[in-house]
């Protein structure tokens, strides 16, 4: 016989406090089965395998934030907490969180690349690269077929229709669809004719599976190592996947991301604008208090001083020129008098002049002969008249005036 007796509720509420400790939360994987989605937007099901099966619900705030579709017959992993419901006398799993199995695995592989990414810096801001201000070539990367490349050359041609748009078709999701945008990453780099300034990856949205070759971390090495800046356009604004964190920057969408790729031409066109009249401006304001400081000297006495002072300057030098131009031909006229007054006295000087008179020069050997006394008998001479020379030979002795 037990030390007690319970009642129903003593025992359960007994039961209820050991159990939640136990299991405050569980990840637990089974079939969804009896899936039922209430008007109030909560979801109620059984979670089964082969062996058991347990009653499960998930609330509405929950619901609303699991993206996996649930629906009777797919396995999943539940994560939350085993409740004990007391008016039923049962236990539930409050589920806080919920998947397709492979999306479970996806999502461990993907919180550990995470993690291993983060610690080798490649979401830090230091690696990232600012794309251009003014791309003139923009590679996009992305399917062939479906909206993003109309929806992009819409902007582009919208915003900035001087950018040229080069298209590299890759797979999207799938095999090899990792390989795909690798590839297109390197091509891109390596290009020396028309390489773009900036490369946009883009895709719509779709399940985690669907995006899993974004997650992959060859896909986010080739987005580190890039030389060209690229931008992230994958999924829609609410999905992120580790190509998102390692890009340069991320659009929600890829309209998005032909948007920060290139500025609005209008705006520019606006902004040039308006710089240039707040320049004109400036400038006008300053010609403006240019002149009026001009015009302010002009007027003042400091300024006009020197006007009066040149032009009296100018009147003495008129007067300076004046004497002196005077006192130059009072200077000639006196010199050239005396030049004619030596001229004359020169001229009386000359023995041509002498020899007009009717004297002779007499030479002998080239030199003037003054003394008769050096002269001897039968000596040759030469005789200077004033029209011409005569030689002569000496017949006698100098004779003394009587």
């Amino acid at each position: 016989m037990a030390e007690k007796t319970l009642s129903v509720s003593e025992l359960t509420k007994r039961i209820k406090g050991e159990l939640e400790s136990i299991f405050p939360a569980v990840s637990v994987k089974g079939e969804v089965s009896n899936c039922k989605k209430h008007s109030s937007g909560h979801i109620y099901l059984t979670l089964k395998d082969e062996g058991a099966q347990i009653p499960a619900v998930i609330w509405k705030h929950t619901a609303a934030r699991i993206k996996t579709t649930v629906e009777d017959g797919i396995c999943v992993i539940a994560e939350g907490r085993l409740e004990v419901y007391p008016p039923s006398g049962r236990y539930q799993l409050i589920c806080s969180a919920l998947t397709e199995e492979g999306e479970g695995a996806l999502q461990l592989a993907f919180a550990a690349l995470l993690r291993k990414l983060a610690g080798l810096g490649w979401f830090s801001e230091e690696s990232k690269k600012m794309p251009p201000r003014f791309p003139e070539t923009i590679g996009l990367i992305t399917s062939p077929t479906g909206a993003v490349i109309e929806d992009m050359q819409n902007v582009l041609s919208r915003r900035f229709p001087s950018a040229a748009l080069r298209l590299y078709p890759v797979k999207v999701q799938g095999r090899d669809a990792a390989l795909s945008v690798r590839e297109a990453i390197s091509w891109f780099n390596r290009e020396s004719r028309n390489r773009p300034d900036v490369i946009i990856i883009a895709r719509g949205g779709g399940s985690m599976e669907d995006m899993q070759a974004f997650n992959e971390e060859s896909v986010a090495e080739a987005i580190h190592r890039s030389a060209i800046p690229i931008i992230s356009a994958i999924g829609h604004e609410t999905d992120i996947t580790i190509a998102d964190m390692v890009a340069d920057l991320r659009a929600g969408t890829p309209s998005i991301a032909a948007e920060l790729a290139v500025p609005d031409s209008l705006e520019l066109l606006r902004h040039i604008a308006a710089h240039a009249a707040t320049q004109s401006g400036l400038v006008m304001g300053k010609v403006q208090g240019a002149e009026r400081e001009v015009d302010s000297i002009r007027g003042s006495y400091a300024f006009n001083r020197p006007l009066s002072m040149l032009q009296q300057f100018e009147e003495r030098v008129e007067g300076m020129r004046d004497r002196m131009a005077r006192s130059l031909q009072g200077t000639y006229r006196n010199t050239l008098q005396r030049y004619q007054a030596a001229l004359s006295h020169l001229n009386l000087l000359d023995y041509r002049k002498t020899l007009e008179r009717g004297y002779v020069l007499v030479q002998k050997e080239g030199n003037v002969v003054t003394d008769g006394r050096s002269l001897k008998e039968s000596e040759a001479v030469e005789l200077w008249f004033h029209d011409g020379t005569i030689p002569a030979s000496l017949t006698g002795k100098l004779r003394s005036r009587p």
